[in-house]
């Protein structure tokens, strides 16, 4: 399915894309799920154990099973459509999710059955936001619109991260906490069964042929390497943020402050890039916003007050969805049609890789080294991941 763009495609012509408006929102409910579980079940299980180091490794097994399982989930929609794949896959998610609450809806759960359910959780969950891109692919023809389309879905789920632990906050003041982890579960099944009924969705694929469709994954070293370094680089910058405020007698509000403007440098800098019409190959416009991103951080350090550290959050965050936008689109293009769940996938792998990393690596960092050294540390992890990609494969499309 395609369509064809206006000559100054907005985002208002995305939504009209015949049936687009149904799938993406569907979609972003079924992912508004992502956004209120992780909270929940940090909440949840800490109840009902009294434990945070039980919580924190129960919340690690569901995030690990969640991430590195993803590719493999994908290829099973690339293979058998959403359609098929998707119902069961969020049904089973859903299901499980009932059990966790159930298990931690009073106190006193046992700490192994709730780190197995946690962890076989996990590895259920349905890998949304590529297939929604992926879609997205398969709606949009003309480059422009699509560029458009996957920055306003990057842009529409970073809220979805910013709206879920909100829903979950309130919802807690009024219910055990396992609720909100049943709220994750209605969100995801309800959200994922209206997604696949969508008429937008394409039909099972047929066979292809080798070194095409599911198997032309080979490109993906440049947009996964840069994801990586991405989710490396922004990983540890609450833990340097809040060094930095310790360090300069602010309070801890100030952490707040600093990620709700990288947010919303973020949400900018995503809006302005579906808009611009880039002459650049999507390749060397991933570098260079990569590359822009570790420097605007590696500089953060030496920021000499609260005003101008928020100033650097705020530039630094304009870099952060046109960066992941690129990783995407890129994926997508290098894929191929009929591999495009798992590509997204895999570019979903290596953010949520380097977010898991690299904030244990810095917190062992601060305090064994100069905080502004530790802020280029965290920034060179983006300049690396722009620049190997580009030494290696060359700046071509």
């Amino acid at each position: 399915m395609s369509t064809h763009a206006p000559a100054r495609p907005s985002y208002a012509a995305v939504l009209r894309v015949p049936h687009a408006r149904r799938a993406f929102v569907s979609a972003l409910t079924a992912r508004l799920s992502y956004g209120t579980v992780s909270l929940a079940v940090l909440l949840s299980v800490t109840r009902a154990t009294g434990s945070y180091a039980v919580s924190g490794a129960v919340l690690s097994l569901f995030g690990a099973t969640t991430v590195f399982l993803s590719p493999l989930r994908a290829s099973l929609i690339d293979s058998h459509g959403p359609r098929r794949a998707l119902p069961p896959m969020a049904t089973l998610y859903g299901g499980l999710l009932c059990v966790l609450a159930a298990l931690t809806w009073h106190p006193g759960a046992p700490a192994p059955a709730l780190a197995a359910t946690a962890a076989l959780t996990g590895a259920c969950a349905p890998p949304l936001g590529p297939a929604m891109r992926a879609l997205w692919s398969e709606l949009v023809a003309e480059p422009g619109l699509l560029q458009r389309a996957y920055s306003l879905d990057g842009v529409a789920e970073e809220l979805l991260y910013v709206t879920g632990p909100v829903l979950v906050g309130v919802l807690s003041g009024c219910a055990p906490p396992a609720a909100g982890i049943l709220l994750s579960a209605l969100l995801v099944v309800g959200g994922t069964g209206v997604f696949a009924t969508s008429p937008a969705l394409p039909g099972p694929r047929p066979a292809t042929a080798p070194g095409r469709g599911t198997g032309a994954l080979g490109g993906l070293s440049a947009p996964v390497a840069v994801a990586t370094g991405v989710g490396l680089a922004l990983s540890g910058v609450d833990l340097l943020v809040m060094a930095f405020a310790a360090q300069h007698s602010y309070g801890t509000a100030l952490v707040s402050w600093a990620m709700g403007a990288l947010s919303a440098g973020s949400a900018v800098g995503g809006l302005l890039n579906g808009v611009i019409r880039w002459r650049a190959p999507a390749r060397t416009r991933l570098c260079r916003f990569a590359a822009a991103l570790g420097v605007v951080i590696a500089g953060a350090g030496l920021a000499p007050g609260v005003w101008s550290l928020l100033a650097a959050m705020v530039c630094a965050g304009a870099f952060i969805a046109p960066a992941l936008t690129t990783a995407y689109l890129l994926a997508a293009e290098v894929a191929g049609e009929g591999a495009r769940t798992r590509a997204g996938a895999w570019v979903n792998t290596g953010v949520n890789a380097g977010s898991s990393g690299g904030a244990m690596v810095t917190g062992l960092l601060i305090g064994h080294m100069p905080l502004p050294l530790c802020f280029v540390l965290a920034g060179g992890a983006a300049l690396i991941g722009a620049v190997v990609p580009s030494a290696v494969t060359g700046p071509r499309a």
